[in-house]
């Protein structure tokens, strides 16, 4: 199994800039990718970023934050991050770490962080 640990959330004015981490343990070998979804209040959780983990570093993002977030990782620390910069009020979210155990499909993840709350104040 792996397990997921996200941090770096907060409040943060709009224009503004954080970066989150997500540091994952277990049996990391076994993951395929890794990325980012969140929650907004009332809302289904999204889809918002994600990497391949093993064997390249090809990323994927949804057209709302294309040339606002970045995600990166560090394998030797197991670690995926997301840098999140000209944020936007409607970044507001609960943002969830997640990984996929079972194959390629970024959509679908089997493992999930306890999230970490993102406020953008307008």
């Amino acid at each position: 199994q792996v397990q997921l640990v996200e941090s770096g959330g907060g409040l943060v004015q709009a224009g503004g800039s954080l970066r989150l981490s997500c540091a994952a343990s277990g049996r990391t070998f076994s993951i395929y990718s890794m990325g980012w979804f969140r929650q907004a209040p009332g809302k289904e959780r999204e889809f918002v970023t994600a990497i391949s983990w093993n064997g390249g570093s090809s990323t994927y993002y949804t057209d709302s934050v294309k040339g606002r977030f970045t995600i990166s990782k560090d394998n030797a620390k197991n670690t995926v991050y997301l840098q999140m910069n000209s944020l936007k009020p409607e970044d507001t979210a609960v943002y969830y770490c997640a990984a996929n155990t079972r194959d390629y499909n970024l959509y679908t993840p089997t493992t999930w962080g306890q999230g970490t709350q993102v406020t953008v104040s307008s």
